[in-house]
């Protein structure tokens, strides 16, 4: 029972960090699936796809709805990132254990640093690089698929910078991006699904999918900033503890 009380909690955290702040929310998930839920690092990255894949394609549907999902340019900014995330999926199950630990932790330090900067972003005046976006597209695919996250934190920052995409927007596209990405690393990654706790995983989906529905209405009412502060503490917490379990 006590296994299902944490899945409900985490998955509540991360959906509402993906509905307020369009990613960042899947960068607990791993962890989360780890030591609280006693998951191994490859089932755990696994697992965190799906629920990532669901809670963003809900979250999505609630974007999109009020006209602030941009098609196009977020399926071609996905796309990009498709080869990238199949490579990254098959590839996650052969590497070891420590390193994927270790890769993880850096990433999540890199998302709390970014959100911790604040650095000042520049909406709608930002000239369009092709090849700029198809790189940043790709590095999106390649972390989603070996590290079973959506990439959101880097997604949204790089729709308005690269893109010159309205925040709002870029909130919901990124949303997009995140959805085909972690449905296209699934695609290589069946094998790894063989074995997986469902009685964990259905609940932990079910709450973060609630929770991306409250964050979307938090997000109106608290400033972006103050909880990309909270969140990006708590993820150089995970951080820092993930790099102690893997190198002591």
């Amino acid at each position: 029972m006590s296994a299902v009380i944490f899945a409900l909690v985490a998955g509540g955290v991360i959906g509402v960090a993906l509905g307020a702040l369009g990613g960042g929310g899947s960068v607990l998930a791993v962890p989360a699936l780890i030591y609280l839920l006693g998951f191994t690092p490859v089932a755990a990255t696994t697992a965190s796809l799906i629920i990532v894949a669901v809670t963003s394609a809900t979250a999505l549907l609630a974007h999109a709805r009020d006209g602030q999902v941009r098609w196009r340019t977020g399926l071609l900014f996905a796309a990009a990132g498709i080869g990238p995330a199949m490579l990254g999926g098959a590839l996650a199950g052969r590497l070891p254990t420590a390193l994927l630990t270790v890769a993880f932790a850096a990433l999540a330090a890199t998302a709390a640093f970014r959100m911790l900067r604040r650095r000042p972003i520049v909406e709608g005046s930002v000239q369009i690089r092709p090849g700029r976006a198809a790189a940043v597209g790709a590095g999106l695919g390649a972390a989603t698929g070996v590290l079973g996250v959506g990439g959101g934190f880097l997604a949204v920052p790089a729709l308005v910078n690269v893109l010159g995409m309205r925040m709002r927007a870029a909130v919901g596209t990124s949303l997009l991006v995140i959805t085909v990405n972690s449905v296209a690393a699934l695609g290589l990654r069946a094998g790894t699904a063989t074995g997986l706790n469902w009685a964990v995983i259905g609940p932990f989906a079910g709450a973060a999918v609630l929770g991306a529905w409250d964050g979307k209405r938090l997000a109106a009412k608290v400033p972006g900033p103050a909880l990309q502060h909270v969140f990006a503490v708590v993820l150089l917490a995970v951080a820092a503890s993930m790099l102690v379990d893997a190198v002591v």
